[in-house]
């Protein structure tokens, strides 16, 4: 059985019959002002880079901001309610997870925090897979640290992407290995075979770690159904922003390396030897990754995020986002002047992410067009991911252009970067539809705004 989901019907499907309605996010009424002086709702389409807090979320944080308290060895009540928060969020994360028992959940930073947490933590001589078209963290942090990476091209289906793995490993002789693999592209949106990736590097004796960055919002991840080894993400991608994320999975290689930081938490005893230096015993388990004072309130929030996602059905939210994207793939397939950036083909399954160029624009000038006159938020540029960023569109990135000139003028020109639009469970019906009318109409009609270059964005020019 695939890991990724059958969605060659979901383009039939209509929003007439979503299955449930937009989660609670803030900044859902928040206006903006438009270059000509109006104001318009917000259409907040870069979930990519960081989705709105739900507001179940913040509700769950404000009412315990007034009880925070020191976590871990704090003998007064703030400081045990703060202590059992803390790994209450540890346990609610696990379950949200699916994780075998004897895994481990360590809180981290980030996405990127955590896979570079592990990247120190890899044997020395362990040889790493990983294919270019991972986010840049997922793709960089095993380099400068000894290991033996090993980048593999990228490739053009699923079952491409498994065969070249497995190519790989079968070359890959004794010793520790290690694949890292992207659950859902944050440029395409496109979702990738993880479960038969899994078995690949199983097979060979390799252990695999997922970046689930972009496929925890939008898709349950279960670590027992997808048999991967570690899985990272981030809270700020997950309605969640408040400066945490996760690294959970496997705890030897964790427990067998030397703590991420150095400082109290991560010590289970220090004492000083005869010879004046010090000793130190670690502690096992999250604890020896977790130096200094914990950030209670983002794993609180992960936490409560986790809860709100799986109260609301994953089934109800997955069906409405491939109703969207469905919706959105319609409008943009009707403008000729659009090229959909895809790995896998059109109709491959993805999460709500698409990236796209249009045929005569500069990507800096469209996506600030459609901020500066419609009050739409996308992203334009290579989106931390270069390598496939430039796969995708046909080469290597060129000089920056200036604001307003031509990336792809005629057909066959390169384009020097791509506009991406990303929602989720927040995102309203007539998001897209905006989006979608904005883009036509730019595409027909031009912008109405003059722009310029400052400070390495494109801006509309007001010394009018």
């Amino acid at each position: 059985m695939s890991s990724y989901p059958n969605t060659a019907d979901a383009a039939a499907q209509t929003l007439d019959d979503a299955p449930c309605q937009p989660l609670a996010v803030l900044g859902r009424e928040v206006e903006v002002p438009l270059v000509s002086g109006e104001k318009v709702v917000y259409a907040a389409l870069d979930y990519a880079a960081s989705a709105p807090a739900l507001q179940r979320v913040w509700d769950d944080v404000a009412a315990y901001a007034p009880y925070y308290g020191s976590v871990h060895r704090g003998a007064g009540y703030l400081s045990q309610l703060s202590t059992d928060l803390f790994e209450q969020s540890r346990a609610t994360v696990a379950d949200f997870l699916d994780l075998r028992e004897d895994d481990q959940v360590v809180f981290t930073r980030a996405t990127t925090d955590s896979l570079n947490l592990l990247a120190g933590a890899v044997p020395a001589d362990t040889r790493v897979y990983a294919f270019e078209t991972e986010h840049h963290a997922s793709l960089l942090p095993w380099r400068g640290r000894g290991l033996d990476v090993h980048y593999l091209r990228a490739p053009r289906s699923p079952e491409q992407a498994v065969a070249a793995l497995e190519a790989a490993l079968a070359e890959s002789g004794q010793g520790p290995k290690l694949v890292c693999v992207t659950g859902a592209s944050n440029v395409t949106g496109e979702i990738w075979p993880v479960r038969e990736l899994a078995e690949t590097a199983h097979r060979h004796g390799a252990r695999i770690v997922l970046d689930a960055a972009q496929l925890a919002p939008h898709h349950p991840v279960s670590v027992r159904e997808l048999d991967v080894d570690w899985v990272a993400f981030s809270g700020h991608k997950l309605y969640a922003p408040f400066g945490a994320g996760v690294l959970a999975g496997r705890g030897d290689w964790l427990d067998a390396a030397e703590p991420y930081l150095a400082g109290g938490g991560a010590s289970r005893t220090v004492a000083r030897e005869a010879d004046g230096s010090v000793a130190v015993e670690w502690h096992r388990g999250p604890a020896r990754h977790e130096a200094g004072s914990p950030n209670v309130i983002g794993a609180y929030a992960i936490a409560s995020a986790c809860r709100a996602l799986r109260e609301a059905g994953f089934d109800s939210l997955v069906a409405r986002e491939r109703q969207l994207i469905a919706r959105l793939r319609a409008g943009l397939a009707a403008i000729p002047e659009v090229r959909v950036l895809t790995l896998f083909g059109e109709d491959h399954p993805r999460v709500g992410v698409l990236s796209f160029v249009v045929r005569g624009w500069n990507s800096s000038h469209f996506s600030a067009a459609l901020s500066a006159e419609y009050g739409i938020g996308v992203r334009d540029g290579l989106f931390c991911a270069h390598p496939l960023v430039r796969t995708l569109l046909g080469g290597e990135q060129s000089e920056p252009s200036e604001c307003g000139a031509p990336e792809a003028s005629l057909p066959g020109e390169r384009s020097l970067n791509a506009i991406r639009v990303s929602f989720g469970a927040g995102t309203p019906d007539e998001h897209v539809d905006r989006f979608v009318a904005a883009v036509r109409e730019l595409v027909t009609q031009g912008a109405q705004w003059a722009y310029r270059t400052e400070g390495g964005r494109c801006v509309p020019d007001t010394r009018r």
